[in-house]
């Protein structure tokens, strides 16, 4: 496809999602090889260090900013593929399974041109309008509420050791000896001693309470992580397109 000055212009824009919120930087465009417009383009967006692809119907470009018919979340939620080679028919397929979208397309309305039904990279502007066997269709489109989690630090825990002190009263038995005076008759036939003065001693004995102190283990005490499950609700508002008939008979009801 001959490059348009219009086509260089995009290729250096930045991205904002429907809601006027900033997506990223556009990386790469991509062409259909079937109608050589522009389906889909590369964003650099900074979540994880990859880019996402992006549909570029319903996409409203000035200057250098593109605003695109989708969600910053919807956008963030995409799957990442391998697209070197440009984008197959199985990848567009996974990336319009993601989208909500349908084959059925009426092409980048900002570029001037038009599509019909082509290949699985083509992408259907919300509430556009297309031609088919049965007449007009509008294609009705609905924003989803994607809901997962990441695991961030809440908190530390730590072991600390730290020294008190405290009074310990133990009971020990302890003895001592004591002197008492035994008086014992004797018989006369016992010799007889000198009169003088004389004396003796004992050595009396007795318990004292000795106290020593060691250390010895006690305990052992650790750390141990476990996961518990809770649940959250979440809640958002979430828009979606509505289709009523006016001026024509119908026997199915408003979607």
């Amino acid at each position: 496809m001959t490059r348009t000055p219009e086509l260089d212009a995009v290729a250096h824009s930045t991205v904002f999602d429907h809601a006027g919120e900033k997506v990223g930087k556009v990386e790469q465009v991509y062409i259909d090889d079937r109608n050589s417009l522009p389906t889909w383009i590369a964003v650099k967006t900074g979540w994880f260090g990859s880019s996402s692809l992006v549909p570029l119907a319903g996409a409203k470009h000035q200057g250098d900013r593109v605003d695109v018919a989708t969600t910053k979340d919807k956008i963030k939620s995409a799957p990442h593929l391998d697209t070197a080679d440009g984008i197959s028919t199985q990848q567009g397929k996974e990336l319009l399974d993601h989208y909500g979208l349908t084959e059925t397309s009426s092409g980048w309305a900002d570029y001037g041109k038009h599509t019909g039904p082509t290949q699985s990279d083509k992408t259907p502007a919300t509430g556009s309008t297309s031609n088919d066997a049965d007449g007009e269709t509008l294609v009705r489109s609905e924003e989803q509420l994607n809901v997962g989690t990441e695991k961030v630090a809440t908190g530390k825990a730590r072991l600390r050791k730290y020294v008190v002190t405290e009074e310990q009263s133990v009971t020990v038995p302890v003895t001592h000896e004591e002197v008492r005076v035994v008086r014992e008759p004797i018989s006369s036939d016992a010799p007889v001693g000198d009169i003088g003065e004389a004396q003796t001693e004992v050595t009396l004995h007795e318990d004292q309470v000795v106290a020593e102190k060691k250390t010895v283990p006690v305990e052992r005490v650790g750390l141990e992580v476990n996961e518990v499950t809770d649940k959250e609700s979440v809640s958002d508002t979430v828009r979606k397109e509505k289709i009523e008939t006016e001026g024509i008979e119908s026997s199915g009801s408003n979607k």
